[in-house]
């Protein structure tokens, strides 16, 4: 099996998790790791090079997905969209398209280079924080989604989602430095990430997936009148 993980710190507690799992669970089944940014896991998915990730929420309604993602509630401190010029973060699916609904105009920015341009003492416009100001719900960027093997996949999400999310101190130390940040920023972060799909979770995705759709049939709409 092949897993497609993003390669972002805000999933290290789920790569902490699968990589004790499969070493102590008496699983049989080969697992392999593709990391890259949410653009690359959509594409890798899409073309069946994985069999299981995490999928930018906006590309999930095209697969089985389980009840674990990426959730932020308020701010989330890695997602921005910084004055100057409208442009897109290559990296990003979701993120673009947020920006876009919440007419905010300038270039987004996500993931740990986001997080690291906010702790040096950059600002910018919390994307996560204005959805929640305006729906009062959480934000989900990313589900956990499948094209195969999708028992062993929602076995090891429920398993996840009943498990503390602990991190050693050795860990925490190395990717902390890898990060070029500190442990305590490390730890202060992942506590503004979610990862259960509640019914406000889910409620905020269904009403994300509507806007986008909307926001679509107006542009499409706005081009066939030029």
């Amino acid at each position: 099996m092949i897993f497609g993980s993003i390669s972002y710190l805000n999933l290290l507690p789920f790569q902490l998790f699968l990589k004790h799992y499969v070493q102590h669970s008496g699983t049989k089944m080969a697992l392999n790791y593709k990391r890259d940014v949410p653009s690359k896991i959509n594409q890798a998915l899409k073309k069946r090079q994985i069999h299981a990730g995490f999928i930018s929420s906006i590309e999930s309604p095209r697969y089985r997905c389980t009840n674990v993602g990426i959730i932020a509630n308020k701010a989330v401190y890695s997602v921005f969209v910084i004055q100057g010029e409208n442009k897109k973060d290559q990296e990003s699916a979701t993120s673009n398209h947020l920006a876009q609904i919440l007419k905010l105009d300038g270039t987004v920015l996500i993931g740990d280079k986001a997080l690291k341009y906010y702790l040096k003492g950059g600002r910018g416009i919390d994307l996560a924080d204005v959805w929640y100001q305006k729906t009062h719900l959480p934000f989900v960027f990313a589900r956990l989604c499948y094209n195969n093997h999708g028992e062993y996949i929602k076995k090891i999400s429920r398993r996840f989602l009943k498990m503390p999310i602990k991190i050693p101190q050795y860990i925490l130390k190395k990717e902390a430095s890898a990060r070029n940040i500190s442990p305590k920023e490390l730890k202060w972060y992942l506590q503004h990430i979610n990862y259960q799909l509640n019914h406000q979770s889910q409620k905020s995705l269904k009403r994300f997936l509507k806007e986008v759709k909307k926001t679509k049939e107006m542009n499409k709409g706005l081009r066939n009148r030029k």
